[in-house]
Formats: C-alpha cells, sequence, structure tokens
C-alpha cells in the first residue's frame, strides 16, 4: 500500500474518500482530485474499500471504459455513523444562533473557503 494510506492516515482518507463516493459514486479519478493524491494512490485506497465491502465497482453509465465505484449499504452505513457525531459538534451552534442561521452559514462556506473541497492535509 502507498505510503501515503499508511496506518493512521488510511482511516482519515477512507473517510474523506467515502463522502466523495457518498453522492452517488464516482470514478477513481473524482477521489484522487478530491484527496489530491495521484490517481494510483486513490486507486489502491478504492481498492481498499471495496475489499472490505464498503464500496462496488459498476459500469459507468456514460462512460463503457470507467467503472463507477459506489457505496454498498455497508458503506452507506458509515457514513451515516459519521454524521451523528458532525451533528453532534454543530448543535452547540444551532443552541447559540439557531437552526437557520446555521442554515446561513453553511450556504456561505464557499465563499469564506473558496479554495475548493475540504481534504485532509498530508
Amino acid at each position: 500500500m502507498d505510503a501515503q494510506f499508511s496506518a493512521p492516515l488510511a482511516g482519515a482518507a477512507r473517510g474523506f474518500a467515502f463522502a466523495r463516493l457518498a453522492s452517488g459514486g464516482a470514478t477513481v479519478t473524482e477521489p484522487a482530485v478530491h484527496l489530491g493524491v495521484t490517481q494510483q494512490a486513490a486507486s489502491q485506497l478504492v481498492d481498499e474499500i471495496v475489499r472490505k465491502g464498503y464500496a462496488e465497482r459498476q459500469p459507468h453509465p456514460d462512460d463503457a471504459r470507467a467503472r463507477l465505484i459506489v457505496l454498498t449499504g455497508r458503506g452507506r452505513e458509515c457514513t451515516r455513523a459519521a454524521e451523528e457525531p458532525a451533528a453532534e459538534a454543530v448543535r452547540p451552534w444551532v443552541e447559540l444562533i439557531g437552526e437557520g442561521e446555521v442554515r446561513v452559514l453553511r450556504d456561505h462556506l464557499p465563499r469564506i473557503a473558496p479554495y475548493g473541497p475540504i481534504r485532509p492535509a498530508w
């Protein structure tokens, strides 16, 4: 396995990859760009999450040469399990300024942090 995804970083990389795949799947290129790693490193990560049953490869609906990587039920369960701690982290903000204001803040985040997707700092 690529040194970029060794022990402590592997979990973080999987989480960021899951976030990219959760929206309906992606090719290997998309998580590579999202994570800021080579396509080879992203491919190794995808191989791992497929082998562990979190995702599967399917034919791409628009490109016969490409494969679409989609989360399995197990992968979606992990994504849902991560959503609760994220909601818990934001809950104090909701209590302080209200759900509507937190929604407005979320809508403004692309302007506050305009430099692309949130990714791990390798």
